[in-house]
């Protein structure tokens, strides 16, 4: 079986949890680096890892790797690769790309070069002149970094935070990779209690729930190499058969949410019931002031308002307080809670656990466990 190299780029932080899902999945190869994983694998590795993953943006296919430091030799080494594996004499396939500290710095004329030298080698190969690109579309991209070029094509389609379930996510959204993320690191099992007491459009809880019941979170959506010749169409079924094979909805999974907004409260509900997990969830209108704890165990993850999304500082500084407050320590009860405020220990009332850096879109934030 053909192997295929490839990329599954990621939010900074997430690396080893996107190389240990891609391990679990059988890709081979893999290799975590600043804001992304390597890997490789057979075409049902590609349909596994866009259907599986949950914390990666996207899966790429790696055609080739080179350094270019002229038009010429750009064109010589795009030219030079088999793009005929990918892409049929009917297929479209745009180019786009970035550079950052190479001598190849024209974004709009490295573009028109991949694109030609693409061309030139698709000419040869099938004997034709012009290419009409009404066919199914392959999304090539260039990287260029000191000099050092890679060409990919994406195997996703839209990227792979979005589940299917959230049409409308409201103000300032957490990401569903993200909000994955914080639910894998925060230890929560199929047996957990999770708490979310800003939960907004319900992504914390939805995650939650959909990993407590090993829902594959590409379940429910589309991928565009769904259309590419070179993986076939009973890939994609046995991948899919498998994904549903490996749900359990029998686990004591429970979540429970709150917001002070009803707009939230009702679109938190909403989604849940896109996504299939309505059942486990439970989603009140309440303020975080009057937020508690009832039994002996339960695990706190949440994303609190903050200035730079929707409050202004001093506002949110307040919620920390009040967090403080409700955030009981004692046997049992975990928190997490992610935030850029380097003073959110400081106005929480009590230095964390552990702490982990974690970027929420272009935010530098810190994500701080209370378990002790």
């Amino acid at each position: 079986m053909d192997k295929f190299n490839c990329v599954a780029p990621c939010l900074f932080g997430l690396e080893k949890l996107v190389a240990d899902e891609l391990k679990d999945m059988g890709a081979e190869n893999v290799l975590a680096e600043n804001g992304r994983v390597l890997f490789s694998g057979g075409a049902e590795i590609i349909a596994r890892a866009n259907i599986r993953s949950r914390f990666a943006e996207r899966v790429q296919i790696l055609v080739g790797t080179f350094e270019a430091r002229s038009f010429a030799e750009l064109f010589d080494n795009v030219k030079a690769l088999d793009w005929e594996r990918y892409i049929g004499a009917d297929d479209a396939f745009p180019v786009k790309g970035s550079s950052i500290n190479s001598a190849l710095y024209s974004i709009p004329d490295c573009q028109s070069i991949v694109k030609k030298a693409i061309v030139e080698r698709l000419k040869g190969k099938y004997k034709i002149d012009w290419f009409d690109e009404l066919g199914a579309e392959r999304k090539i991209s260039f990287f260029i970094l000191k000099d050092k070029v890679q060409l990919l094509i994406d195997t996703s389609g839209e990227g792979l935070h979005k589940r299917g379930y959230r049409a409308d996510s409201g103000d300032a959204p957490l990401k569903e990779t993200l909000a994955a993320a914080m639910v894998k690191l925060s230890r929560i099992y199929n047996d957990s209690t999770l708490y979310d007491p800003f939960c907004g459009s319900g992504t914390i809880l939805i995650e939650g729930a959909l990993m407590a019941r090993n829902v594959a979170p590409g379940m429910f959506r589309s991928f565009a190499s769904e259309k590419f010749a070179f993986i076939p169409a009973e890939v994609w079924r046995s991948e899919r058969a498998a994904a549903r094979d490996m749900i359990d909805n029998t686990v004591p999974f429970k979540a429970v949410g709150s917001d002070n907004d009803p707009e939230m409260v009702k679109l938190a509900m909403s989604n849940a019931k896109k996504a299939g997990v309505s059942d486990c969830i439970n989603v009140t209108l309440a303020d975080v002031a009057d937020f508690s704890i009832p039994t002996d165990r339960g695990v706190t993850v949440t994303n609190p308002p903050y200035g730079e999304r929707m409050l202004d500082i001093e506002t949110a500084r307040n919620l920390y307080r009040t967090m403080g407050k409700v955030f009981k320590r004692r046997h049992g009860l975990k928190y997490t809670v992610i935030s850029p405020d380097e003073e959110f220990e400081r106005l929480f009332g009590t230095v964390a656990d552990k702490r982990r850096k974690l970027y929420n879109g272009s935010i530098r934030c810190q994500l701080y466990f209370y378990y002790k």
